[in-house]
């Protein structure tokens, strides 16, 4: 078996299935065993509690899946050309600004499928292998693995940069038990800019290359199932799933290729949508319009919790009043502590204080 020759057509493959990067690379993640060991060890994970429940086997590939060699690697862009324009939708306070991610159809099921097709391309060509895809369910390394594969190098506010195609990608991984040969590990090229640790609303990059998820807006708009904290809230804005910022400021993101996916363009409207319009969703809507979507993860008290947040934020509209208003008596304790804090901001608004 020619294994360099492999590798080529391995690429070759996954281009024409529409992936923009195919990488290679081994299963040595020291350093980032390391890393991860002291950011959970700094609690600055919050309640990911899923980042360390797997041990060992997050950074080690041949304990999750035995007889692995190799990791291969992939990027698939989902930058969306034909939505609206992200920092217009972020300084209208009265609309939703959701990830640019999150605007189409899941992308599991997209990259997954792909991924199996990588796979079965490589199976007819060599036969039978020991493999296994990955796209964001299971304990792996995803950028880490990505940037020793060439994909690109981790920045400082902690996504993978790729120098010809910013960040806006999407991340998948083929773990095989083939000893291909493994690419070179992407160079850094943030240099001294600091324009995602500048401009990140809640501050939660406290270092280069180091996040303190519990103040990150993606974290508390997502994966947080709680109450926001009061200090986040107003620097929130209009944010309701997820946040963007660090990567629309970054410059390398200047050569991001739009995507070609159509799953990955914007569903109903949810560009520039009004918040009041997607607050008024019943729970029978929020599961219509968020079929098939990254929406779902945060679940219906969730999305109005975060669009309470919104709402606070916002123009104090009659409309906006009278919805929350509406809203209370059915309320969870949880979602009616927002609601209440909605409505103090709308009809006795005081100067934002700063994050801290």
């Amino acid at each position: 078996m020619d294994l360099n020759h492999l590798a080529t057509q391995i690429k070759s493959w996954g281009q024409a299935l529409g992936f923009a990067h195919v990488g290679i690379s081994d299963i040595d993640l020291t350093q980032a065993e390391t890393y991860l060991a002291q950011w959970l060890a700094d609690g600055l994970h919050g309640d990911l509690d899923y980042m360390h429940k797997h041990g060992t086997r997050r950074t080690r590939p041949q304990e999750l899946v035995p007889g692995t060699l190799r990791v291969i690697s992939v990027q698939m862009d989902y930058f969306p050309e034909a939505a609206a324009d992200a920092w217009h939708i972020i300084n209208d306070s009265d609309r939703a600004y959701i990830a640019r991610y999150a605007l189409g159809r899941d992308y599991h099921k997209t990259l997954r499928q792909r991924l199996h097709k990588l796979a079965q391309h490589i199976e007819t060509e060599i036969g039978p292998r020991g493999y296994r895809v990955f796209v964001d369910s299971a304990p792996v390394m995803e950028r880490a693995l990505g940037e020793k594969a060439g994909s690109g190098w981790i920045g400082k506010h902690t996504n993978l940069i790729n120098k010809q195609r910013g960040s806006w990608f999407f991340l998948g991984e083929i773990y095989v038990d083939i000893a291909l040969p493994p690419d070179a590990p992407a160079r850094n090229h943030c240099g001294s800019c600091t324009r995602c640790i500048d401009i990140c609303p809640t501050q939660a990059i406290i270092a280069p290359y180091r996040l303190d998820a519990r103040r990150c807006i993606a974290y508390l708009t997502i994966e947080n199932k709680g109450a926001i904290p009061m200090e986040f809230r107003a620097a929130i804005g209009n944010r309701i799933f997820g946040c963007d910022d660090c990567q629309l400021v970054c410059p390398w993101n200047r050569f991001a290729t739009p995507t070609r996916e159509r799953d990955f363009a914007p569903r109903h409207g949810l560009d520039h949508v009004r918040l009041i319009e997607l607050f008024a969703w019943t729970e029978t809507e929020f599961l219509a319009y968020t079929e098939g979507s990254p929406l779902r993860r945060v679940g219906y008290i969730g999305w109005l919790r975060n669009l309470a947040v919104a709402l606070g934020n916002a123009s104090p509209h009659a409309d906006a009043l009278t919805l929350l208003n509406q809203r209370l008596p059915t309320s969870t304790p949880m979602l009616a502590e927002h609601i209440h804090w909605a409505l103090q901001k709308l009809t006795n608004p005081r100067p934002a204080s700063s994050v801290k």
